[in-house]
């Protein structure tokens, strides 16, 4: 399988993995200066890139988790959704949530691509479900709480 790429600036940087086994292509940010992030704010970030997914995949785009532990900079969505059939630029939506402005540099990365297969099922109306030996049972139902309130 091949992930097609296309620059849509010269200064964009392709994605690639940290290591041959890294899940996630990283994204790099695609700036003709610095951005400063400042508490709370939320902003998009360009990466000067679109690409060409193979049907019946996604690209989830995740948080660098380093930036998230280590300066509190996260996803504004948690989790981007690339659909297949979209060919426009890769736009990262980020949040600062910490009290400390923090700059992204042209070239940075700043966040991860993964590519994952995708189930497309048609939407089926009924009226009974079929049972499990769950059932309805949600939050905290299969044992938070229970042996001191961790779930041990």
């Amino acid at each position: 399988m091949q992930l097609k790429i296309k620059k849509l600036c010269s200064e964009a940087v392709l994605p690639k993995r940290a290591t041959p086994e890294s899940a996630g292509l990283d994204l790099c940010a695609c700036l003709e200066h610095d951005l400063t992030i400042e508490p709370f704010q939320l902003v998009r970030v360009p990466t000067g890139l679109a690409i060409a997914l193979e049907p019946g995949t996604v690209g989830l785009v995740y948080a660098r988790s380093g930036l998230a532990s280590k300066f509190g900079v996260t996803l504004s969505n948690c989790v981007g959704v690339v659909d297949s059939d979209y060919r426009g630029e890769l736009q990262v939506a980020m949040t600062n949530h910490s009290k400390t402005p923090y700059t992204i540099h042209p070239g940075d990365r700043i966040a991860q691509l993964v590519v994952s297969p995708v189930f497309l099922p048609e939407v089926a109306e009924v009226s009974e479900l079929d049972e499990t030996e769950r059932g309805a049972g949600g939050f905290g139902s299969t044992g938070f709480g229970e042996k001191g309130g961790n779930g041990r």
